[in-house]
């Protein structure tokens, strides 16, 4: 079931989403080498109870965290641990808040000092196949037009594109119909109707597309170990065009402050 929401829920949704951007910034603050991702999951639950929201992931089918904290090779989903950040890690940060009865979900990855040129283009290539993807996010389109423009983007650049996970609804829950996949073909999927709010996430691997579950149920891995990138907004769709719920520039500001 397509939930469309209201005009006064999309700005619920909205004020969600810019506390995500927020918690982002904050936790991009603190990504520094010698911190551990446990101690950012800490920094990212006390910003978002600060702010009069509760972080739904924490307990989310027995989840343990209130983040997901994804290092190098780990696509989504790692579980925020004692691991110590290095210099040169990439960290993917997935993060959820619960207000007013709405959810804001975003995820972003930041590169930790100086990473290699290779990696920089992972990142640069991931970001901007989610804007590709996003501009389709119109009504009238489908959800295919989103999907075939991550890959096709993507798969450009020789990068896999990962097909066991994708975005999703959102709403008063985290994840709603309709599923959102970063693969697929033009014309095809659900159609894009005003007042839908779906979360576009492309998950790009440097290598070959295949993941490994991890045994600890959650984590997600590249199988051949080369590292991943996830970028995720939440879009609300309108007559005349998509409607970013998300605000990167709020992270990016405080990433060059």
């Amino acid at each position: 079931m397509i939930y469309l929401k209201t005009d006064e829920e999309i700005e619920l949704l909205r004020e969600n989403n810019i506390l995500v951007s927020e918690t982002l910034a904050e936790v991009g603050r603190h990504l520094v080498p010698g911190i551990t991702t446990r101690e950012l999951d800490k920094i990212a639950e006390d910003f978002i109870r600060s702010h009069g929201a509760t972080p739904p992931c924490l307990g989310y089918e027995g989840y343990p965290a209130a983040t997901c904290i994804s290092v190098n090779e780990q696509v989504v989903h790692g579980i925020p641990s004692d691991y110590v950040i290095k210099e040169g890690d990439i960290v993917s940060v997935d993060l959820c808040t619960l207000m007013k009865g709405f959810v804001g979900d975003s995820a972003y990855t930041f590169a930790v000092g100086e990473v290699s040129d290779e990696v920089k283009r992972l990142l640069e290539v991931t970001k901007e196949a989610l804007y590709k993807g996003t501009a389709q996010a119109r009504a009238g389109n489908r959800i295919g037009d989103i999907s075939a423009a991550v890959q096709e983007y993507a798969e450009s650049f020789g990068y896999g594109v990962v097909r066991e996970l994708e975005g999703h609804g959102l709403g008063r829950k985290m994840h709603e119909d309709p599923g959102v996949p970063n693969y697929g073909a033009r014309g095809r999927g659900p159609l894009l109707k005003e007042g839908m709010v779906i979360c576009i996430e492309p998950m790009i691997t440097m290598g070959n597309k295949a993941v490994v579950f991890e045994r600890d149920g959650w984590t997600v891995r590249t199988r051949d170990r080369k590292p991943a990138a996830h970028f995720e907004f939440a879009v609300a769709i309108r007559k005349n065009g998509p409607d970013v719920l998300t605000d990167f520039s709020i992270i990016e500001n405080a990433l060059n402050n």
